[in-house]
């Protein structure tokens, strides 16, 4: 718990650490190209704390990243719409699943070296 870093990816800022899986949307422009086990490199890294130090950036460190692997595509909950026009009493109900990518941290590196090795 000690050893966590908070990324920006996908429009949102996670907090994340080694050996965790996270769902995000939005991973890359082109998801259709990412494949399983396929190791991705995250350089958006805002803030890493390892111990009783903590790093800011501003508004990115610049010399850190965090290293994964994609797992799988999987879909997030069902949305569901409902359109309701009262005066012409009509309804329309519809929904949709986004389409979210799955991903494990393998290790986190500032200044040229993994923290997790410690």
């Amino acid at each position: 718990m000690n050893k966590y870093a908070i990324i920006d990816i996908g429009g949102k800022q996670l907090r994340v650490e080694q050996g965790r899986f996270y769902d995000v949307r939005h991973l890359v422009p082109i998801r259709n190209t990412l494949k399983p086990n396929e190791k991705i490199v995250i350089n958006r890294v805002l803030l890493i704390r390892h111990g009783s130090s903590i790093n800011l950036g501003y508004p990115w460190l610049h010399d850190a990243a965090v290293k994964g692997r994609i797992l799988h595509g999987c879909a997030d909950k069902k949305l569901v719409i409902q359109r309701i026009q009262s005066k012409r009493k009509t309804r329309k109900i519809f929904g949709y699943r986004e389409d979210m990518i799955r991903f494990v941290i393998d290790s986190i590196h500032f200044g040229g070296r993994s923290l997790n090795k410690d």
